[in-house]
């Protein structure tokens, strides 16, 4: 079993930045994925960005070049720094690993196995 722990979210001005962390338990695996989450109200949950043990990123659309994710291997950590926020990227922000490199299909929650509990990133304009 992993267990994940957000921390980081917050309210910000849009064009603010903020960090998200995310500590795990254990790493799934000597291979695995570790990904960021979010889920705005009314909307269904969306992949943010991914990272894998080999340390190899995506990131969705809508984030790419203002977000990027990083870990921190030895500690056990996962960042997300979100930079140049804007509104629409309000949201509950989660953390979600998964024991096996998930490259094209990353977006499907349903690959991740272990999921925090959320931490809230608050946008205003």
């Amino acid at each position: 079993q992993v267990q994940l722990v957000e921390s980081g979210g917050g309210s910000v001005q849009a064009g603010g930045s903020l960090r998200l962390s995310c500590e795990a338990s254990r790493w799934p695996g000597r291979t695995y994925s570790m990904a960021w989450f979010r889920q705005a109200p009314g909307k269904e949950r969306e992949a943010v960005a991914v990272i894998d043990s080999r340390e190899s990123r995506r990131y969705t659309a809508a984030v790419k070049g203002r977000f990027y994710i990083s870990k921190a291997s030895a500690s056990n950590w996962l960042y997300l720094q979100m930079n140049a926020l804007k509104p629409e990227d309000a949201a509950i922000y989660y953390c979600a690993a998964s024991p096996t490199i998930i490259s094209g299909a990353w977006t499907d929650s349903r690959l991740f196995a272990y999921w925090g509990q959320g931490t809230q990133v608050t946008v205003s304009s």
